[in-house]
């Protein structure tokens, strides 16, 4: 009989972490190929860090100004998510842009949630701008990292309309739920790979 062996995933957060939340909700399904092994955080205030740890996941974090500059701090989160044998890298609202030499190391294996529907509005307040571009449709993708600032292979999206009365903070709101499904669905689905 062989043994339902389950992908390793680290997650990325600066803050609050409801995408990691969300995904840590779906690893606790028997049926799920992943879970998660290590939670980092470039902020050591961020909320996330203490959900994973109250779920018994190990938590770090690596404050950008306790380091001499972006390469030495980058250094350091990648030997904690080497040494936690990490098989997939998801940034759930990490909010530093990565250089191309950590990109590149886990180049297929690094992937983000942006909430919006690339390759429109990359980069943040992308909610008012969708608003003041008078889109119709918003909504969120999964993505490959590279060097590029949400320039990567896009895997998945999910649509959510607009509404004439919306402001940033509700459609954030509905663009939040759909990422809280559709990223755990993808990773559902590398992790099956």
């Amino acid at each position: 009989m062989v043994a339902n062996i389950r992908k390793k995933l680290a997650v990325l957060i600066s803050g609050r972490g409801s995408n990691m939340e969300a995904i840590l909700n779906a690893t606790r399904f028997k049926d799920y190929p992943a879970k998660i092994c290590i939670v980092i955080s470039d902020n050591p205030e961020a909320k996330g860090l203490e959900t994973a740890i109250k779920s018994g996941i190990e938590a770090r974090s690596f404050k950008r100004n306790d380091y001499q500059d972006k390469a030495s701090h980058e250094q350091a989160i990648m030997e904690a998510i080497n040494a936690s044998g990490a098989d997939l890298i998801c940034l759930a609202g990490y909010m530093r842009i990565l250089s191309s030499d950590f990109t590149d190391t886990y180049d297929g294996r690094l992937i983000n949630i942006h909430p919006s529907l690339l390759p429109k509005f990359k980069g943040l307040n992308t909610h008012q701008r969708a608003i003041t571009a008078g889109e119709k449709e918003h909504g969120c993708t999964v993505h490959y990292v590279n060097s590029q600032m949400d320039g990567g292979k896009i895997i998945s999206q999910a649509v959510v309309p607009v509404l004439e009365d919306d402001t940033a903070d509700t459609l954030a709101s509905r663009v939040l739920i759909e990422e809280h499904k559709l990223y755990q669905e993808v990773i559902r689905n590398l992790a099956k790979q």
